[in-house]
């Protein structure tokens, strides 16, 4: 199963295999190197069928936990001021995404949507300490009824040039059900009321819509 958000990409890429497919068989006589085109053609749409493959997974639904909203690493865990919609400090967990990794966003939490806005900015690398604030990026923030109001951010890194968000003020929104995509990006903050504990440690591996990042 593949997101929709690659469909475009997807058969772009199939158009240019195929391409060149035909191109080295029909003008390149030497065999080796049509050999070498080829599979790199063929590893180029690996590739791409990989990194938008949008695996089903069954969810544990429930208010009492937060869920992780994407696969990647747990690379930080600490307090930090949220100057944007809180104004005061939060506990962030930040989840890094190699190319590796399955990029959809998935809602980590039930509730209403109370705040979604996008902000363009810069492709700083997605480990650097200013990448949160400077980054292209997306703000949601969801009313849950047991946790109150969570922050999620969706950061582009240095290669993501572009972030799909699902989210709109008002709507309902169910966990582990698809809120966007970072196309070849790269990392997700989720911002937590002080006093949380948290279920992950730095350097976990955290896998989308199944791994809980906290519980009452």
């Amino acid at each position: 199963m593949f997101h929709k958000e690659g469909a475009k990409i997807i058969f772009i890429t199939l158009l240019i295999v195929v391409g060149i497919i035909f191109v080295s068989d029909a003008f390149i006589s030497i065999s080796w190197l049509r050999n070498i085109l080829i599979v790199l053609a063929i590893g180029l749409l690996v590739l791409v069928l990989q990194f938008f493959r949008n695996p089903k997974r069954p969810v544990d639904n429930s208010d009492n936990h937060i869920l992780a909203p994407v696969d990647g690493k747990v690379v930080v865990i600490e307090e930090v001021y949220e100057p944007e919609y809180f104004q005061d400090k939060r506990l962030m967990v930040s989840i890094f995404m190699s190319p590796l990794n399955v990029h959809v966003t998935r809602y980590a939490l039930n509730g209403v949507v109370k705040y979604s806005k996008y902000h363009p900015g810069k492709y700083l690398v997605a480990w650097h300490p200013k990448a949160s604030e400077e980054n292209e990026r997306t703000t949601v923030v969801i009313n849950n009824r047991i946790y109150g109001e969570v922050m999620y951010r969706q950061i582009a890194g240095a290669l993501a040039r572009r972030i799909v968000n699902y989210a709109e003020e008002g709507m309902r929104v169910i966990q582990g059900k698809d809120a966007g995509f970072i196309k070849f990006g790269s990392r997700v903050d989720i911002y937590l009321p002080l006093g949380t504990e948290v279920d992950v440690k730095l350097g976990q591996k955290a896998i989308g819509a199944k791994t809980v990042i906290c519980k009452k």
